[in-house]
């Protein structure tokens, strides 16, 4: 580890001399790429010279313990001792993190989809309930929100709503919500009062491009449609809509929300870049079914990431075995970062077992 950590000190030291070349400064595209590749390595050795700084202490308050005459010397030093040794732990144990493989996808903007799953209309409102939540975080978080696709219910829910988050790490926060979420409460359209279960399936994918999977125009078919739902004239004299059809896969796109074709076109490619990119990489992750699908399950109410009970203002995530009794500051998107540290913790310790 320890030469890993030399080689990643000695090319950060070199990219400072090469930024600081007036031959290097002169290409800005040189200096974004060194710039880059040194903010990623920075945490890396700042924590490494950190240890460094403190194993060299430690090993000279141990020789000043052994080597003191006085007992007052001595008796400091043994308390120096104490006090770096858990301090050179603990810098140990994040350089081991730090080292960890990262994710190439965790910088990427993300495409989030969420569908009603089991529950009828109130599926859909709780649909309509994780929309709210995950634009309120984005916005908590400094990201922006792009509504690409929507289909309403009629009572303000939503069968389907897909969009996009843009902002630096979005996938690495993201990514840990794909799965089905659980609802118990009580509709609005309940007269008896009686709780209901209801879910609703969120994927979560990083966005691509043309480069990394390549799609045949001949393997599309692409139809103009009128955009449904309210929009204005405009929007209803016109063929705005999209509907893009993938043949080899059957995966269908549609896409509404933009006042052109050509809008609407593109936005429904990146929609489908994204999912064919989710099933290759479930196809090289070895799971058991290469479809998008398999990210969310079918939906069932028997298999679920999360649970939302509203009577108890309970939120639970069965991952990491953790409850939250603030509904209302959670949906507010507060409170979701609480459980995203704890699967990233999670998710790192299963990587330290398996290095290990």
């Amino acid at each position: 580890m320890f030469e890993k950590l030399t080689a990643v000190a000695d090319r950060y030291d070199e990219l400072e001399r090469l930024m600081a070349d007036p031959d290097v400064a002169a290409d800005y595209a040189l200096v974004a790429e060194y710039a880059q590749e040194r903010s990623d390595l920075e945490p890396i050795v700042q924590a490494y010279r950190a240890f460094q700084q403190a194993d060299s202490d430690l090993v000279e308050a141990c020789e000043m313990a052994e080597a003191e005459d006085a007992a007052e010397m001595a008796q400091l030093a043994r308390e120096e001792i104490d006090r770096l040794e858990p301090h050179r732990q603990r810098l140990l144990e994040e350089l081991k993190h730090l080292l960890l493989p990262q994710d190439p996808r965790d910088r990427r903007n993300v495409i989030v989809e969420i569908r009603a799953g089991a529950g009828g209309d109130e599926a859909g409102l709780f649909a309509a309930d994780l929309y709210r939540l995950y634009n309120r975080y984005a916005e908590i978080r400094g990201w922006k929100t792009e509504l690409l696709s929507s289909h309403e219910t009629g009572v303000g829910g939503f069968k389907e709503v897909i969009f996009q988050v843009k902002g630096n790490w979005a996938y690495s926060r993201l990514k840990y919500e794909s799965g089905v979420h659980r609802v118990q409460r009580i509709p609005i359209t309940e007269s008896q009062g009686r709780i209901h279960t209801s879910t609703a399936t969120v994927a979560v994918m990083p966005e691509v491009d043309d480069v990394e999977i390549h799609i045949d125009p001949k393997d599309l078919e692409i139809v103009a449609t009128m955009a449904a739902g309210p929009g204005g004239q405009h929007m209803q004299k016109n063929a705005t809509a999209i509907r893009l059809i993938h043949k080899p896969t059957g995966m269908t796109v549609v896409c509404q929300n933009e006042r052109s074709q050509t809008q609407n076109k593109l936005q429904a490619l990146a929609v489908l870049r994204a999912r064919l990119y989710e099933v290759e990489q479930q196809k090289l992750d070895d799971q058991v079914d290469a479809d998008r699908r398999a990210q969310v399950g079918a939906g069932d109410r028997s298999e679920k990431i999360r649970t939302y009970n509203y009577p108890q203002s309970r939120i639970t995530d069965h991952r990491i075995g953790r409850s939250i009794y603030n509904l209302p500051g959670f949906m507010a998107g507060e409170q979701l970062d609480e459980f995203i540290d704890e699967l990233v913790t999670q998710s790192q310790a299963e990587k330290l077992a398996a290095v290990d």
